[in-house]
């Protein structure tokens, strides 16, 4: 249970949601401005956010566990572990963390403040890939806090530079995130009528995490282990 109080948390997931977005989408807005090379330019998107991520984790974790992700909120809800009521302003705080996050990255590169996407990211596979994506992350969260707590920032900020490639969608797994992206008509953007396909699997994928993950963990103390 966090000794911190409900208006830091949700400040916590608001920050850390905003710095989030503004380094998907600026660093996106930077390699689109740097080169023409796609793939390299999904380069210059993914290390960036990998890196962030790993100090978002590390700086916020302890006040608000860094959730940073409606999806993860919806698990954690799922688990007992967060309060419906709060879990739901979660949320909340992490979409407008990430319009702000939209915002303040194109004040940083001189564009209007808000523009609706047209880049078309719909379809089975992407579907399914961001369903892989969430899955995998929140295998990655819940694997990481049961067995090395201490590497979780490393261990999400290195799954989602991962997954960035390894799935057809470019691994949004956030749907704050995804919203938030749907306001940028630049690299990272995403065409808002695709939403609701990139959301539901996302939630999905992150549903299926849980409980493949529950499962597979088991009970806490029957498989609990010592290091000494």
């Amino acid at each position: 249970m966090s000794v911190f109080d409900l208006p830091r948390r949700l400040a916590a997931e608001a920050l850390g949601t905003a710095v989030l977005v503004a380094t998907v989408v600026g660093s996106g807005i930077m390699a689109e401005t740097l080169t023409r090379d796609v793939a390299l330019a999904l380069l210059a998107n993914t290390l960036p956010t990998g890196a962030i991520l790993v100090v978002l984790i590390t700086l916020l974790g302890p006040i608000s566990g860094a959730h940073f992700n409606p999806a993860v909120s919806m698990v954690f809800a799922v688990r007992g572990e967060l309060p419906v009521r709060e879990a739901g302003l979660y949320v909340l705080a992490q979409i407008a963390g990430g319009v702000a996050g939209t915002l303040i990255a194109h004040l940083m590169f001189a564009l209007p403040l808000f523009e609706f996407s047209t880049k078309v990211r719909t379809g089975g596979a992407q579907w399914f890939a961001e369903s892989v994506a969430a899955f995998g992350l929140v295998m990655t969260i819940l694997g990481g806090i049961r067995f090395a707590s201490h590497a979780v920032p490393w261990l999400v900020g290195l799954y989602i530079t991962a997954a960035y490639w390894f799935t057809a969608s470019t691994s949004f797994a956030n749907p704050a995130v995804a919203i938030a992206r749907s306001l940028t008509n630049t690299f990272s953007g995403i065409r808002p009528v695709d939403l609701p396909g990139f959301i539901g699997a996302e939630l999905a994928g992150a549903l299926i995490g849980l409980a493949v993950m529950g499962w597979l963990l088991g009970s806490r103390n029957t498989h609990e282990k010592v290091s000494s």
